[in-house]
């Protein structure tokens, strides 16, 4: 080789060989941590938590009201007349002390009270399946972002481990190319073909960190150092039946409300009593006011006559309601069932291609191992490497694909699996 011709080849050798530091901790990190952490750290279950505690207390302020209600009441009045001026003392006694205590209860019928403690029962147990149905989600959305992050992770590394044979490769096409063995043309288009494999590697080391710091930030993670992701080797996992899932839960949850809705409505037509008593001071001040304490006792009775038939008027409301509701039950369960049938075919051609890439990563793999000892004797052709080495990684790539694709189809069907 003549001496311009070796500073080009120079130049292109130091651009390929640039090698590429990607720093990882020695520990790698495992789908569950995420997962674990992303439930730790959700401010959304911590707020459905806060609720079901302040319906626990609701129950509890329910069962207070019940009770006797005790007050300590005072009024005092005084309307002074001055010159002949000021109030008829006929109307206002002059002055008016009122001073006591006084106790009251309404009585609530049994099954009244048991209707309103099951309306708090009911919307605790609603908030529990809807924090449920939130973990799943959660669940399902940190997964989905691990397997991006996991298959940028498993690029990078199937690359980079071809990034490294290329260079060795330069380096034994190097003698044979100054031996004459190669011309020097075929020489700088495989260093070509590195230096694009050097910058596909770059690129996924790239991806892989944005997509690694996108699901420590789902999580919850403030931590931003890079670790190894361990394959998660997900399964489907066995489905309930409708009706058993938490999902049908819901509907379940929502006709009971409609049911005890509707009972409270006949509740709350029914005859209200009230007693009383009180005791203290209460006096004018006019004639023996240190004789004026006492006490006092009644009942007071309401009965509902007639409302224009709004009582009426309201169950029909609730029938609706539950006409709504069971026409999204059932629309919900056929597309629940739709869902799964259509997630269980792709998992079957899933695994299909699997298989097929296996079989054409072991072609493309011996292809690539027969051109490589005819390379180290000069006796093919650079192209014909260059392009066994493309079939092997588009194999390779496509295979990493679809196992995060099978993976991904995997955590959509686990997601319909809490039962209720």
């Amino acid at each position: 080789m003549n001496n311009s011709w070796k500073k080009k080849l120079g130049g292109v050798c130091v651009m390929s060989i640039v090698s590429i530091s990607f720093a990882f901790t020695q520990q790698s990190k495992e789908l569950s941590f995420f997962i674990q952490k992303a439930l730790q750290n959700s401010p959304l279950l911590k707020d459905y938590r806060n609720q079901q505690e302040q319906g626990r207390i609701d129950s509890l302020r329910t069962r207070a009201g019940w009770g006797p209600q005790v007050s300590f009441n005072s009024t005092n009045y005084y309307a002074p007349v001055l010159n002949g001026w000021g109030y008829d003392q006929a109307i206002t006694n002059g002055a008016n002390m009122n001073t006591g205590v006084s106790i009251s209860k309404e009585i609530v019928g049994r099954q009244n009270q048991r209707n309103q403690l099951e309306a708090t029962t009911l919307q605790n147990r609603s908030l529990r399946n809807t924090g449920k149905i939130s973990e799943q989600e959660l669940k399902k959305s940190v997964t989905s972002q691990f397997l991006v992050a996991f298959g940028d992770w498993q690029q990078y590394l199937f690359n980079d481990e071809m990034l490294s044979l290329l260079k060795k490769e330069e380096l034994i096409l190097k003698k044979l190319a100054e031996r004459g063995t190669y011309k020097q043309t075929e020489y700088l288009s495989f260093l070509v073909s590195q230096r694009q494999q050097s910058l596909q590697v770059e690129r996924l080391k790239s991806q892989y960190q944005s997509d690694y710091a996108s699901l420590g930030y789902l999580c919850g993670i403030e931590d931003t150092t890079f670790q190894a992701l361990t394959d998660p080797l997900l399964h489907m996992e066995v489905l309930p039946s409708f009706t058993q899932s938490t999902f049908h839960e819901q509907y379940v949850i929502d006709s009971l409300k409609l049911k005890n809705s509707d009972k409270q409505i006949d509740f709350s037509y029914k005859p209200k009593v009230s007693i009383f008593a009180d005791g203290g001071y209460n006096s004018s001040l006019i004639e023996k006011p240190f004789r004026n304490f006492g006490v006092g006792a009644g009942f007071t009775v309401s009965i509902p006559l007639y409302d224009g038939d709004q009582r009426k008027m309201q169950h029909n409301r609730i029938a609706l309601d539950e006409v709504t509701r069971r026409g999204n039950q059932d629309f919900f369960a056929s597309q629940y069932h739709q869902q799964i049938n259509r997630l269980l075919q792709q998992l079957q051609a899933n695994r299909r291609l699997t298989h097929e890439l296996n079989q054409q990563i072991t072609y493309t793999r011996a292809l690539l191992d027969a051109n490589h000892k005819l390379l180290e004797i000069g006796e093919v052709h650079i192209a014909d490497y260059i392009l066994a080495i493309g079939n092997y990684l588009t194999a390779r790539n496509m295979l990493v694909s679809n196992t995060i694709e099978g993976y991904q189809i995997v955590n959509e069907l686990n997601y319909w699996n809490r039962e209720k």
